[in-house]
């Protein structure tokens, strides 16, 4: 679905439910109002509940915003505020829960008119965060890798490649708005907004007030219900993202790479080393007189056209073991089950430094030459077992997350009885954590290192678990809802 297909569902939705006011519940004192009322309503009943299916993907794209506002603002003199980043971070699960549900509960407010000033300046609040976050988010285009976004004086030609965050997230993983798009989405939301404050008087209210109290406590209780459950007790019941159970991660990932490799250079974008004067030369023409812009220009960027479909998380599907061999073909090549076990994140692993007493044999080498012969033959004698201590790293592992392990054992040590090849995936830990977390487990399985990022896409669970057979994945579970290997058995290996 684009953009414009959405905004147009919504504008019919809007429609019906002001004619309905209009005509069957005759409480309207603005067509008009009552109409943006509505369409502002329904779109953020819409957006906020493609985020409530998925309250990890919005914590996510939060953190993302948290950290590069932590370096940007550490460059400035408001470098008071960088410490506050990192402490938002640690909470941006539950901050994602509260924008979406005060977005969804906020939507059903303006549909029904409760506490119209009240609601008007929270609307009109919420848009003004949400366009700075835009906003920040497009302009950042501007700013060069190595400049600040708050030194104006360095800002450049627009480059998308220079966006720290690259979406909002406005929809979710349901729509990725270009950011560009996004801003101007929100920078038109203000004008309803503006309206609201200004006029707030002439908005509908629907039903009597103990009615619109009870629908919005309901609704608050409902949606917090909800959108812990979509995280924390189950993966998300709508899943947006390409890892999608169905989906064929092996014959998608050759059509996206087949795209990319037609993806051709089509201008060049030149700057004069003096002057500083820049052109744009199509492709044949630079080729062509490269000689008389060598020394004179230098290239800083390659202009390309655009691939022939979207690229997707599915083009930086890559695991490799710890020494650095690939084995992403393995797992998508393999014709039979096999077992994907996700852990973006090893939490806790602490390091530790601790002695301890290992024993060591002492042997005495000695050369003796047997009669008969002129060779010297090497002999080593036991002597004694000596004690002596030794220093090494311990990982602690946050206890809650490593019992649920044990849970995951119990199936994996199933699967291994049948056969079925299983690999876990680890985000951000070197080999001696991985190895210290194996010994701690006792999981013993093959280990392979990814991108943190990718592994949060193909499941929201840390641990999760997929089963994929020929590349498609068949089924994805969070640790919290996984079978026992007999019930995944007996539908699954005939």
């Amino acid at each position: 679905m684009t953009l414009t297909t959405l905004l147009t569902n919504i504008g019919i939705a809007a429609i019906i439910l002001t004619l309905v006011m209009v005509f069957a519940m005759k409480n309207t004192k603005s067509i008009w109002m009552s109409f943006l009322q509505n369409y502002c309503g329904v779109l953020f009943l819409f957006s906020g509940w493609v985020k409530a299916v998925d309250p990890l993907g919005t914590a996510y794209k939060m953190e993302q915003y948290f950290a590069e506002f932590e370096s940007t603002f550490a460059a400035t003199w408001m470098k008071f505020l960088a410490p506050l980043f990192p402490m938002l971070s640690e909470h941006a699960v539950s901050f994602s829960v509260f924008m979406i549900v005060l977005e969804i509960v906020l939507g059903l407010m303006l549909i029904i008119g409760l506490k119209r000033k009240m609601t008007s300046w929270i609307f009109f609040l919420l848009v003004l965060f949400f366009t700075f976050l835009t906003g920040f988010t497009y302009l950042t285009g501007y700013v060069p890798n190595n400049g600040n976004f708050f030194d104006f004086g360095s800002w450049a030609a627009y480059d998308k490649n220079n966006m720290k965050v690259t979406d909002c997230g406005c929809f979710g993983d349901f729509i990725k708005l270009e950011p560009y798009t996004s801003f101007l989405k929100d920078v038109f939301l203000l004008l309803p907004a503006i309206f609201f404050l200004l006029r707030h008087k002439t908005m509908h209210q629907v039903f009597n007030k103990p009615v619109r109290w009870g629908l919005v406590v309901l609704s608050t209780l409902g949606l917090l219900v909800y959108c812990i459950n979509n995280f924390a007790w189950n993966l998300p019941h709508a899943d947006f993202r390409p890892f999608y159970e169905g989906a064929d991660i092996r014959s998608q990932m050759a059509k996206e790479k087949e795209a990319a490799g037609q993806v051709k250079i089509t201008h060049w974008r030149l700057e004069n080393v003096e002057s500083g004067e820049e052109v744009v030369l199509e492709n044949n023409e630079y080729l062509s007189n490269y000689k008389k812009y060598k020394g004179t220009y230098k290239v800083t960027e390659q202009i390309k056209s655009e691939p022939t479909m979207k690229m997707t998380k599915i083009s930086d599907f890559l695991i490799e073991d710890p020494n650095g061999n690939d084995l992403t073909d393995e797992i998508l090549s393999e014709a039979g089950l096999n077992l994907l076990i996700v852990n973006y994140k090893l939490k806790g692993g602490e390091a530790v430094e601790k002695n301890r007493m290992v024993k060591d044999s002492i042997f005495q080498i000695d050369t003796v030459l047997t009669s008969g012969s002129s060779e010297a033959t090497i002999v080593k004698t036991f002597q004694a077992l000596q004690e002596k201590e030794e220093s090494y790293t311990d990982y602690i592992w946050d206890a809650g997350y490593l019992s649920k392990h044990t849970k995951l054992k119990t199936f994996t040590d199933a699967a291994k009885s049948k056969g079925l090849p299983i690999i876990m995936a680890i985000g951000g830990a070197d080999e001696q954590q991985i190895r210290d977390f194996d010994q701690d487990t006792g999981l013993g399985l093959r280990y392979g290192q990814a991108d943190d990022i990718l592994l949060k896409t193909i499941v929201r669970s840390n641990p999760g678990v997929v089963l994929l057979k020929d590349g498609k994945v068949l089924e994805k579970w969070h640790i919290n809802k996984l079978p026992n290997f007999q019930s995944v058995a007996a539908e699954y290996i005939k």
